[in-house]
């Protein structure tokens, strides 16, 4: 992770602490790869096709790290998958129904993707190698989620999004699955134990981080070549736009941001379910590694709330915020002032005239109900006040560099 330009530092001192220390921390996390060649392979793997998993995954105790990990690559491998626009359909679907057997069979290998995804596919056998090493309890988990992850995603192969429940369904099997049986592994480690209600939650959360990134890469993923398939249901976006590529037009400026706001509030149902779930875990690396994920997807939807750059280009939280989340992100209290600030933030945004505004609001009435009532809101550092206090730290820490700079230059004059 680089530490950003200078001109974004300066205007956020107070993010320079918190982006050195994640520097540190996965520094450090990079130097602890296994000598075990296969998982010396998975874990360098893990940190080039990952965009924000590798750290909190590395961040795991010994009981769960390597099975998180191998876990993850096996469906990034699926993903990839099923994500090569060049493979031909009837090649496409029986690999991926068949992948769960594949992953027992070191010899198997399926060259396709690009880059370092075309590398984790032309030399699988090293995961496979790996995920032959786990107990059987876990191997059973990861097959039988990859066995239903293949089905789901050929069904969709040949079906598009076209209702909210076809999306729902669509996110259920791609993250959804993840969710719950993340859940099943950390049960099958005995770290943890069962609360009420954990299938639907463990669920629920992976929905939530898949809606947030098929938002987010609305622009990458309808510019991709060859043309990427998209997941905006068209229950949501047919009141808009006749095509969904039209929201491209600047003539449809205003249509765009309306079904973009309508997308993000059917995201926040979920976060409700995330909230509750968190708040029984005990172990802290289970907690951290299942809690910043979300907290930077509410982070995400609020920097893409009503946000017309989601259509012209790259919309993504800064280095230095996503540096902060995994500093502050300690207890279910942090989690709670997060979600709290990041509410407001899209409360500040909503247009009275968008026609989805009651519902976003009432929506994140009812996340800020939950956060006051569950969360200690009060001695926390707020994200929403950053702004001003950033400003006067700079003006701080540039009167401090001036009076630094005057010493030298009168001790000079002295001497």
């Amino acid at each position: 992770m680089k530490m950003g330009s200078l001109s974004t530092i300066l205007r956020h001192p107070d993010e320079i602490y918190p982006l050195l220390k994640l520097k540190m921390a996965i520094t450090k996390a990079q130097k602890q790869i296994p000598l075990d060649p296969h998982l010396a392979f998975c874990y360098s793997t893990l940190i080039k096709v990952s965009r924000s998993f590798s750290f909190v995954i590395q961040q795991l105790g010994p009981e769960l790290r390597d099975t998180v990990c191998l876990f993850y690559l096996i469906l990034r491998a699926l993903d990839t998958v099923e994500d090569d626009t060049s493979i031909p359909m009837e090649i496409k679907v029986p690999i991926l129904i068949a992948f769960h057997r594949h992953i027992y069979d070191p010899d198997w290998h399926f060259s396709c993707g690009t880059k370092e995804y075309k590398v984790l596919m032309d030399q699988f056998h090293h995961v496979s190698a790996a995920f032959l090493q786990l107990e059987e309890r876990y191997q059973e988990i990861i097959k039988d989620t990859t066995k239903r992850m293949g089905a789901g995603m050929a069904k969709f192969i040949c079906k598009e999004v076209e209702t909210v429940d076809d999306y729902d369904e669509y996110c259920h099997y791609v993250a959804g699955l993840v969710g719950l049986s993340l859940s099943k592994l950390v049960l099958a480690s005995e770290l943890e134990v069962l609360i009420p209600d954990w299938e639907h939650m463990s669920n629920s959360n992976g929905v939530f981080l898949q809606k947030t990134n098929i938002i987010r890469d609305y622009l990458e993923d309808i510019n991709e070549i060859p043309k990427s398939r998209m997941f905006w249901p068209r229950e949501i976006w047919g009141k808009y736009v006749d095509k969904l590529e039209d929201f491209k037009n600047e003539e449809n400026s205003t249509k765009a941001v309306q079904c973009l706001n309508e997308m993000i509030t059917n995201a926040l149902i979920h976060v409700e379910d995330f909230l509750k779930s968190k708040a029984v875990l005990r172990t802290p690396s289970i907690f951290l590694s299942g809690a910043i994920p979300p907290v930077l997807a509410i982070g995400t939807l609020a920097l893409c709330y009503n946000n017309l750059q989601v259509f012209r280009g790259v919309v993504k939280l800064r280095r230095g915020i996503v540096a902060k989340v995994v500093d502050r992100t300690k207890t279910m209290d942090d989690v709670y002032g997060a979600f709290y600030d990041f509410s407001c933030m899209i409360e500040k945004k909503v247009d009275k005239n968008d026609p989805n505004a009651m519902k976003t609001l009432k929506q994140l009435g009812t996340i800020k109900k939950l956060c006051r009532e569950n969360g200690d809101l009060q001695n926390r550092k707020s994200y929403v006040n950053d702004e001003s206090k950033s400003k006067a730290l700079l003006i701080a820490m540039l009167v401090l560099l001036l009076a630094i700079l005057l010493f030298a230059y009168l001790k000079h004059q002295l001497v």
